[in-house]
């Protein structure tokens, strides 16, 4: 080991290590294949995660400032190329990638957005089935959120005028790709709620790429969609093409055509359905006059209708009965109450005091009132005395004792 040179410190190796590094146009401008695994995503804004392959590994750091402008959240187990520089951190002695921008490898942006936003607003429960407004079987106007020189909105309003010309289509035109389609879609949604004017909302467009299909990938308008009132009807694309509005909305549609028949009847079918009801009605309308006809000629030829006098032999039966039952019952009433008297009237007449007189006996009475004693007499006094046949005024000459 030769010793004739001063040696340096841990931090100026790595220093120099680092000076070397950043000086090498290759390792400044460095793309990395790998999958992401140890992700770590703290408070401060900064992603940290380790980089590897079967045959190694790398550190790698994202600071918040290139973090901010990533279009999808990286997640352990996600396969992705990166660019950023490789350099040595000093304090620690490691050489790691500073990460500027990572993008998937394999699957491209677009679809990893769709899914990673798909995953979370499912979890959020805005796809629930259990939240799906029912779709009006008889819609009287229909509201229209598209593009209004697309082809969408000419099928639309061919296929509502000939299933169910009598509601109301009412558009409300709205870029459907682009920078700003996102937010015109979703003023469209809040126009029919706020404003009342819809019983159902068509909301789509025609087929195109990943990228003209965007704006209804958009999360605000995922979120305006699963918030309004009004049933929602989305036709993005073709039956093949799926949106995040597709899932959000009360219904899907494969197409716009598709859209415009579910959300109203077939007139015709309508017809021919109401015509059957309306002959149905009439056969049993006819049925059942028929059997009221019989029944009146029942009544007609019945005994009752053709002698209607045999009717009052009943009651007048029931009313003889009851006269016959009444004399009864008043002769029986006064022969009690005849009775009644006689015995009376005998009473009265055994309690006569004239029949007392008629067998010699007599009444005193002195100033008016009967004498019952001779203790009450005295004598000179004034009798009147009582007799069956008459009165004798006498005057008391003496008072006798007891016999």
């Amino acid at each position: 080991m030769r010793m004739d040179r001063e040696p340096l410190s841990v931090y100026q190796l790595n220093e120099y290590l680092r000076m070397r590094m950043d000086a090498d146009e290759l390792l400044s401008g460095v793309l990395v294949r790998g999958e992401i695994s140890n992700f770590s995503a703290p408070r401060s804004g900064h992603l940290y995660f380790t980089l590897k392959d079967p045959e190694g590994q790398i550190r790698a750091v994202m600071f918040r400032t290139q973090a901010m402008r990533l279009a999808f959240v990286p997640e352990d187990g996600m396969k992705v190329i990166v660019s950023g520089r490789v350099s040595v951190y000093s304090a620690g002695g490691q050489y790691q990638i500073y990460v500027n921008e990572i993008q998937p490898d394999g699957a491209g942006i677009l679809a990893l957005q769709f899914e990673q936003l798909r995953r979370r607003l499912e979890a959020e429960g805005l796809f629930d089935p259990a939240h799906k407004k029912p779709i009006p079987k008889f819609p009287a106007r229909i509201g229209v959120i598209t593009s209004p020189t697309g082809a969408a909105i000419q099928d639309i309003r061919n296929i509502l005028s000939r299933r169910f010309p009598y509601a109301q289509m009412i558009l409300y035109p709205a870029a459907v790709q682009g920078e700003g389609a996102a937010g015109q879609l979703a003023s469209g949604v809040l126009f029919f709620q706020n404003s009342g004017l819809a019983d159902v909302i068509i909301i789509g467009r025609g087929g195109g790429s990943a990228e003209d299909l965007w704006a209804f990938n958009d999360e605000v308008l995922a979120r305006v969609i699963a918030d309004c009132s009004v049933p929602i009807i989305s036709a993005v694309g073709h039956e093949v093409d799926f949106t995040i509005c597709d899932f959000v909305a009360d219904l899907r549609a494969p197409t716009p055509s598709a859209a415009a028949e579910l959300a109203v009847p077939d007139a015709r079918e309508l017809k021919q359905l109401f015509l059957g009801y309306a002959a149905g009605m009439e056969r049993r309308l006819r049925t059942k006059l028929e059997g009221e006809r019989r029944y009146l000629h029942q009544l007609a030829s019945s005994r009752a209708l053709a002698r209607p006098e045999t009717l009052l032999d009943p009651l007048r039966l029931h009313v003889a009965d009851l006269e016959r039952r009444l004399s009864q019952a008043l002769q029986m009433r006064f022969t009690k109450r005849r009775g009644d008297l006689a015995r009376i009237a005998a009473k009265l007449e055994a309690m006569n005091p004239l029949h007392v007189l008629s067998r010699g006996y007599a009444e005193v009475e002195k100033d008016g009132v009967v004498v019952s004693s001779a203790k009450e007499l005295h004598a000179g006094d004034a009798l009147a005395v009582r007799f069956s046949d008459g009165t004798a005024n006498v005057v008391v000459q003496s008072i006798g004792s007891e016999l």
